[in-house]
C-alpha cells in the first residue's frame, strides 16, 4: 500500500503524467529532490508507469466490442489465446455467465467480423455473445474521452504519430530525448507535444499497479435501460469505483467496469449502479484473473 505522500503523488501523476518535480514539490509541500526520489522509486518498483493514452479514434480505432466467450472446459487457455490477439485490449477469466471476457478494438466493422471469426476458432470456444460499443463515455485511465461518434480526430503528420508512439512507451520522456528520436529540434518537439496534449490526441497519465492502491476486486456490469441511455451512462460514470462506461447495443445498453479494495465495497458499487434511475435489468461478473490489459496501439516509434 502507498503511504499518504505517495498516494498524493500518484493522484497528481494520474491527472498529469508530465507534471514537473517543482510543481509536485509545491503541491505536496515537500522538496523537489524528495518529489523526484519518490517518483523514481514508484517507477522502479513497478507500482506506477507513466504512459501516453491515445484515444481510440486518434489511433484509427472506430469500433469497440465486448465479447463474452462461451467455453467448454478450462477458460485459462482460451483467455491466453484471446490475449495473444493484437486487437484485444482487455481479457479476463470471470465468475459469471461466461468464463472469459474480451474487449476488442479495431479499425472498422469488417475488421471486427474477422476478429469474431478468429475468437470462434479458438479451441474450446462454443460461441460468442457480443456488446458493440456506440460511445465510450468513460474510458480506462482517461479522464475524458471523445465518443466514437464524435467529430474527426486531430490531423496528424508522420512526426506527430511517432511522438504518440514514443509517449505510449514513456509518457515522461524528456523533450530532448523525444527530439533526438524524431529528428526535430527540441523547441519544435516541445511545441508538437504541447499541441498534441492540448488537442486531446494523447493524455499522459500514471498507470498504478492495482494492489499498490489497495484494489483487490474488479467487476463488470451490463445494464438494460428504460428510455434514454446516455443519462444513465453519464450518471454511472460519476459513481465511486466506476472506471469504465460504454453505451452500445447487443446484450446490453450500457457496460460499466468497477474496482474496489474488497468485496463489500465492490458490492456497494454494483448496487449503486443497479439502482440508477432508468435501469431495468443488470448482469454482473467478477474478474478472477485479468490476463491482459493494454490500451496502447500500433503507432510508429522510429
Amino acid at each position: 500500500m502507498l503511504d499518504t505522500t505517495d498516494a498524493a503523488l500518484v493522484r497528481e501523476l494520474q491527472h498529469d503524467g508530465r507534471v514537473s518535480y517543482q510543481r509536485l514539490s509545491e503541491l505536496l509541500g515537500i522538496s523537489r529532490e524528495a518529489a523526484r526520489a519518490r517518483v523514481q522509486r514508484l517507477l522502479q518498483r513497478g507500482e506506477v508507469r507513466i504512459v501516453g493514452i491515445v484515444p481510440p479514434a486518434v489511433a484509427g480505432i472506430t469500433t469497440v466490442a465486448h465479447v463474452s466467450l462461451d467455453v467448454a472446459g478450462a477458460g485459462r487457455p482460451v483467455a491466453a489465446m484471446a490475449a495473444g490477439r493484437r486487437s484485444t485490449s482487455f481479457v479476463s477469466c470471470t465468475a459469471g455467465p461466461q468464463s472469459v471476457l474480451a474487449e476488442v478494438r479495431v479499425a472498422d466493422g469488417a475488421a471486427l467480423e474477422r476478429e469474431f471469426a478468429a475468437l470462434r476458432a479458438i479451441p474450446g470456444v462454443r460461441g460468442l455473445e457480443v456488446f458493440r460499443c456506440a460511445e465510450l463515455v468513460r474510458d480506462a485511465y482517461s479522464p475524458e474521452v471523445a465518443g466514437l461518434r464524435a467529430g474527426p480526430p486531430p490531423e496528424l503528420d508522420a512526426a506527430d504519430r511517432r511522438l504518440l508512439g514514443l509517449l505510449q512507451l514513456d509518457g515522461r520522456a524528456s523533450f530532448a530525448a523525444l527530439a533526438e528520436r524524431i529528428g526535430l529540434s527540441q523547441p519544435a518537439t516541445r511545441a508538437r507535444v504541447l499541441r498534441l496534449l492540448e488537442e486531446g490526441a494523447v493524455h499522459v497519465t500514471g498507470l498504478v499497479e492495482s494492489r499498490a492502491l489497495g484494489v483487490r476486486e474488479a467487476a463488470g456490469v451490463g445494464l438494460g435501460v428504460r428510455g434514454p441511455v446516455r443519462p444513465v451512462a453519464e450518471a454511472a460514470a460519476t459513481l465511486p469505483g466506476v472506471n469504465y462506461v460504454a453505451t452500445g447495443y447487443g446484450r446490453f445498453d450500457v457496460v460499466c467496469g468497477l474496482d474496489a479494495p474488497d468485496r463489500s465495497v465492490l458490492l456497494t458499487g454494483l448496487e449503486a449502479v443497479r439502482a440508477l434511475p432508468g435501469v431495468s435489468r443488470s448482469e454482473s461478473w467478477v474478474h478472477l484473473d485479468i490476463v491482459k490489459e493494454s490500451y496502447t496501439y500500433d503507432l510508429p516509434i522510429d
